[in-house]
């Protein structure tokens, strides 16, 4: 019974010493690193259009924007809030559109500009006859075989 458990416990390790390696690999690490910054930013645009962003809103049009709602057969519908999430989500799809993907593909451009366009030599040629491919030092047709001239 002992070495039973003692394989176990060999097979535990391994298996921890694995789940250490891929929670420590940098793909993991980073994605974590990005959820949480990426709940604190959500946070701190919530806090803009709830705050400052709404009532703007509000002022310009004479209503309280964040606290519109509807009752209908005693359920409350806040359509106000679902507004603000939506204006929310506007400016957090902008704000990652131009801080993020416009200058990532901006990147991707100046570096696609300035590496060389490498053209392969062809390897294949038509064969005048039959009009199959065939490859470039062929002297005969494998499909027809005729004779091929050196054009």
């Amino acid at each position: 019974m002992t070495s039973g458990l003692h394989s176990l416990t060999l097979c535990d390790m391994a298996i921890g010493k694995e789940f250490k390696e891929f929670v420590l690999r940098g793909n993991v690490v980073d994605l974590a690193v990005g959820v949480v910054v990426g709940t604190a930013f959500n946070a701190v645009v919530q806090s803009l259009v709830k705050d400052l962003i709404t009532p703007l809103i509000g002022l310009v049009g004479g209503f309280n924007f964040a606290g519109m709602s509807a009752t209908l057969n005693k359920s409350v519908f806040l359509f106000g809030t679902f507004l603000n999430t939506i204006v929310s989500f506007i400016i957090i799809a902008a704000v990652v559109f131009f801080l993020v993907v416009k200058p990532l593909n901006a990147m991707a451009n100046r570096k696609a500009a300035r590496t060389p366009v490498v053209t392969e030599e062809p390897t294949t040629k038509t064969c005048p006859f039959c009009i199959s491919e065939i490859p470039i030092q062929a002297t005969r047709c494998p499909n027809c075989t005729s004779v091929l001239s050196d054009n």
